[in-house]
C-alpha cells in the first residue's frame, strides 16, 4: 500500500508542543488562536487556504485542548480539507472521560476522536500545567513511533490497512505509549485496536513477551491486533503504544 501525507496540526500551546515534539517526518502545522481572535476573517482564510491544498492521501491530525475558540479552528480545518482526507482528532480533556460523554457535534466529521483526561500524570499529584507538559511530551513520542512504524519499520502484524480499518467509522479512542500496564484502569470498555511492544535490543525475548502477554490478558476478549517492534533507543526497556477505540455512544 502507497504511503500517506501526514499532517500534525496543533492548535494552541500545548497543541503545539505536542506537534513540536514529532520527530519523524511529517508536515507540522500551529495555529495561534490568539491571532486567530485578533485577526479573525483574515487568519481564518489563510487557514482554508492552506488545509485545502493539501495533496491527495493525506492524514490530518490536529491536536488541541477542548476550548471553544480551538473546536471553532478545529471546525474550519474539517471543512476545508479535501474530500478524501483522513481526519483524526487528539483532544486534551483533563479529568473528563470522553468516552464516557454524549459525542460532541464537531466530532462528526473525524474517523476517529482520541482523548487524553491526562489520568496518568494527575494521579501523580503533580500540577495540571506538568500534567500537560508530560502528556505533551509522551505523545509526541507515541505520534513518533505510530508514524514512523507505519511508514517504515513495518510492526509486525500491523500495516496502514489495519490502522485504517481500526480508525475508520466515527470512533471515540485513546493512543497511549506506556512503560508500565496500570491494571486498575478501564482498558476493557474498549471494542478493537492495535497493541504494538516496543522492545529495545537489549532486551530477552522472553521478557517483551512476557509484557505483552500480560496486555493480552487484558483485551483476550476484544478485536485486537497486536505487534512487536525492535527500537535500538530503547536500551534496556520495553513500552506499549496502545491504541484503542471504540463507536461513540456504544
Amino acid at each position: 500500500m502507497l504511503g500517506f501525507t501526514h499532517v500534525f496540526t496543533g492548535i494552541g500551546k500545548t497543541g503545539g508542543i505536542v506537534v513540536d515534539g514529532v520527530s519523524s517526518d511529517v508536515v507540522k502545522v500551529r495555529i495561534d488562536p490568539g491571532r486567530y481572535i485578533l485577526r479573525t476573517e483574515k487568519y481564518r482564510e489563510r487557514i482554508r487556504s492552506f488545509f485545502s491544498a493539501l495533496p491527495e492521501r493525506s492524514i490530518v491530525w490536529i491536536v488541541a485542548e477542548d476550548r471553544p475558540v480551538n473546536i471553532e479552528i478545529l471546525n474550519i480545518i474539517s471543512r476545508s480539507v479535501p474530500e478524501d482526507t483522513i481526519r483524526l482528532a487528539y483532544i486534551f480533556t483533563p479529568q473528563r472521560e470522553l468516552v464516557n460523554e454524549k459525542k460532541p457535534e464537531w466530532a462528526d466529521s473525524f474517523e476517529t476522536v482520541f482523548y487524553d483526561s491526562l489520568w496518568e500524570f494527575l494521579r501523580q499529584d503533580v500540577p495540571l500545567v506538568e500534567a500537560y507538559r508530560r502528556a505533551a511530551e509522551t505523545i509526541a513520542r507515541a505520534f513518533t513511533y505510530l508514524h514512523t512504524n507505519l511508514e517504515g519499520r513495518m510492526l509486525i502484524n500491523v500495516d496502514y490497512a489495519d490502522f485504517l480499518t481500526v480508525t475508520g467509522g466515527g470512533n471515540v479512542g485513546i493512543l497511549r505509549l506506556l512503560d508500565r500496564i496500570d491494571f486498575d484502569w478501564h482498558w476493557g470498555l474498549w471494542d478493537r485496536g492495535m497493541v504494538v511492544t516496543l522492545v529495545g535490543d537489549d532486551v530477552s525475548l522472553k521478557e517483551a513477551h512476557s509484557v505483552l502477554e500480560r496486555f493480552q490478558e487484558l483485551l483476550r476478549e476484544k478485536d485486537i491486533i497486536w505487534g512487536m517492534v525492535v527500537d535500538g533507543n530503547l536500551r534496556g526497556k520495553a513500552q506499549v503504544l496502545a491504541l484503542l477505540v471504540k463507536k461513540w455512544g456504544e
